[in-house]
């Protein structure tokens, strides 16, 4: 069982990722500090300290749990600012919130002998005031040193999320299929309305026209999962539209056609297509099937 969630946490990094996981301890009745480079504007009851220079916020002694909400890029030099101020203890947590990297960003702190490790929201957070609301339910990934491990999950629980371990090996794996799932699902759709633009609607149009079968797609793939609710000419094995269809697009479009469509092959297969008709597909598709996807010996 995880231990009580400190009473007091630390976080450094007033972006959206940061202002939004104060806000929702701050919410959960826990003492909060919110520490930045410039000034800016956060929702009560926030307040936010600030240095310009990159210094370390004053209240470090103050807070048990110290979360740095800051870019990838950033975390480690962070660390090394936080070790060379001596102010990080082993009684600290201190835990980043990259879904990439693991425990190792840290490293700089290892000689403070604090617990050290990584909570990863699985949730998209574009507005600050609104993410209490929508980590409610939401899974996150955590890892690290063992201590890290359970403040972590306790934070998670605090905030309303389902807290998983992963190895900090398979990180990269992990958030991979994390940017899949938000960020290229967020570019497959800009391609469509391109595509439907170059058709001859709007970009308004294009979008208005779309947003029924991305609705509809949405709700098939909540009730019945990715697998069963794949549609369309590669699933029906129509391999005259997919030739119709890679005649009809740009070079760069069609390489991208065809690599979603190697996907979209192998999740059919899955799914039960016959092995002759999947060998038709992959040749309109001008590739090999797949070793995945060739039929198993009976």
């Amino acid at each position: 069982m995880a231990p009580a969630v400190p009473v007091a946490v630390g976080v450094i990094g007033s972006g959206r990722a940061g202002t939004g996981l104060a806000l929702g301890l701050a919410r959960a009745g826990h003492t909060v500090f919110l520490h930045g480079r410039r000034p800016r504007p956060v929702p009560p009851p926030l307040s936010l300290t600030v240095a310009p220079d990159g210094a370390p916020p004053a209240w470090l002694a103050d807070v048990d749990v110290l979360l740095l909400a800051v870019r990838d890029d950033a975390i480690r030099a962070l660390a090394g600012v936080l070790q060379e101020s001596g102010r990080i203890q082993a009684a600290h947590t201190v835990l980043h919130l990259s879904g990439v990297l693991g425990q190792e960003a840290l490293a700089p702190l290892l000689p403070s002998r604090a617990a050290l490790g990584s909570l990863h929201p699985l949730q998209t957070i574009a507005e600050p005031e609104r993410t209490p609301e929508r980590l409610r339910g939401a899974w996150a990934a955590v890892e690290g040193m063992p201590r890290a491990v359970e403040r972590a999950e306790a934070l998670a629980h605090v905030l309303g999320l389902r807290p998983f371990r992963v190895a900090p090996g398979v990180k990269a794996v992990y958030h991979a299929g994390a940017v899949f799932a938000s960020n290229y699902f967020v570019v497959v759709e800009a391609v469509a309305q391109r595509l439907l633009r170059h058709a001859g609607l709007s970009d308004a149009e294009a979008w208005q026209a779309l947003l029924p079968l991305v609705r509809g797609t949405f709700d098939n793939v909540t009730r019945d999962g990715p697998g069963a609710a794949l549609t369309g000419p590669i699933r029906r094995g129509d391999v005259a539209t997919v030739a119709r269809h890679l005649s009809a697009l740009t070079l760069d479009d069609a390489s991208l056609y065809r690599a979603l469509g190697r996907a979209a092959l192998e999740l059919a297969q899955k799914q039960g297509m016959d092995a002759e008709t999947a060998a038709r597909v992959a040749a309109a598709l001008d590739t090999e099937v797949p070793p995945v996807l060739r039929a198993k010996p009976r």
